[in-house]
């Protein structure tokens, strides 16, 4: 600013001076500034896998745990390496709330289970997946009030550090939750069902920091993975084996090579291979290196497979259980509430008034 004793008749150098600069500068000076950032040699953590393109496209793959703090600090210091173009987390629209929630919140919400959330999770799901979602969130809860901290917090993380660079898109790259669930559900015996419904209500086993972090070790996780598998077969391929073609696909349309920011709709479009930050759970990882060279359609892992037999007969019993249970209610509430009213003195008076009135 001028200062106060400038005269009135000298001329004014601060009005002189342009302080805008073109969109064309700004653009050149935002890229130039994220490609001084980006290292071409970036110093990244062990918990990162690095794939090529076809291309020449990269895509860093940071493996997580989803209540750790050092998966946190992982996310953070590979987008600031690589200066991504655009980084894809394992959220679908149906989670994407928890990217805008603060830690105090997402604790207090993953520990409060109550019936307007298993309403809304059947009314969005169905009965029986609904139900399953719920107790999942029972697994989520209970971890939660272990370690004290709430969950998703390396998505939180990569967005907060993807909104920090330049020209960089945030992607949701999860199949829709309400999908998996669903086929998981179609993919279960009856039996299957009951005795995973019954292993997630009574899970009480005590977790520690230590136990998730083990969780980022591929060997003890693929000793994990190998004791599902041997139990529950169909359902490790519909939550992880699908999802790990999906999360891959949704990595390569990420790794198309980038349009460099153009000032004016005139000017000539130029591309580069992209760089890229993808964010998912350690379990992911494996079956996404064993994808990424072929040849990926999803088409038939985003269908909903019609409800079976099993499905429509518990449909039916819950439905016919709710219904008897609501009748016998109204009966009994209705029956006590007659003889109630029948031993009052007033409606004693009133009966032997009307058997008078009609002798």
């Amino acid at each position: 600013m001028p200062s106060s004793d400038t005269s009135e008749d000298g001329p004014n150098e601060a009005s002189d001076v342009q302080h805008n600069i073109s969109d064309a500068d700004a653009f050149q000076i935002l890229w130039e500034v994220k490609m001084k950032k980006r290292q071409k040699q970036p110093t990244l953590p062990d918990t990162v896998t690095k794939l090529v393109a076809e291309d020449g496209s990269k895509v860093y793959v940071v493996g997580t745990a989803h209540f750790s703090d050092s998966s946190k600090r992982d996310v953070a210091t590979t987008i600031q390496e690589v200066q991504p173009d655009v980084v894809v987390v394992e959220l679908c629209q149906y989670r994407v709330s928890m990217l805008k929630m603060d830690e105090t919140t997402l604790l207090k919400e993953a520990k409060e289970i109550n019936l307007e959330k298993l309403q809304q999770a059947v009314k969005q799901n169905g009965i029986m997946s609904g139900l399953m979602q719920i107790l999942l969130l029972k697994v989520s809860a209970h971890i939660t009030e272990q370690l004290g901290m709430a969950p998703g917090g390396e998505f939180r993380e990569a967005f907060k550090e993807a909104c920090k660079v330049p020209f960089c898109k945030f992607h949701l790259g999860d199949r829709p939750i309400t999908v998996t669930f669903k086929r998981a559900i179609a993919a279960l015996s009856f039996w299957q069902k009951i005795k995973l419904a019954w292993g997630l209500c009574f899970l009480s086993d005590p977790i520690s920091k230590d136990d998730v972090e083990k969780c980022k070790q591929k060997d003890l996780l693929e000793q994990m993975m190998a004791e599902m598998i041997g139990e529950f077969p169909d359902l490790h391929r519909t939550i992880v084996s699908e999802r790990d073609v999906y999360l891959t696909y949704m990595l390569k349309q990420a790794a198309k090579r980038t349009e460099l920011p153009c000032a004016s709709e005139t000017e000539p479009k130029k591309y580069m291979p992209a760089v890229v930050v993808g964010v998912v759970g350690m379990g992911h990882i494996p079956g996404i290196e064993k994808n990424w060279n072929n040849e990926l359609n999803i088409n038939e892992i985003i269908s909903v497979p019609p409800s079976s037999t099993s499905s429509k007969v518990i449909k039916l019993a819950i439905k016919a259980s709710l219904l008897g249970l609501l009748g016998y209610g109204c009966y009994h509430v209705g029956k006590r509430t007659v003889q109630l009213i029948l031993s009052m003195p007033s409606a004693h008076y009133c009966l032997q008034k009307l058997r008078d009135f009609r002798f």
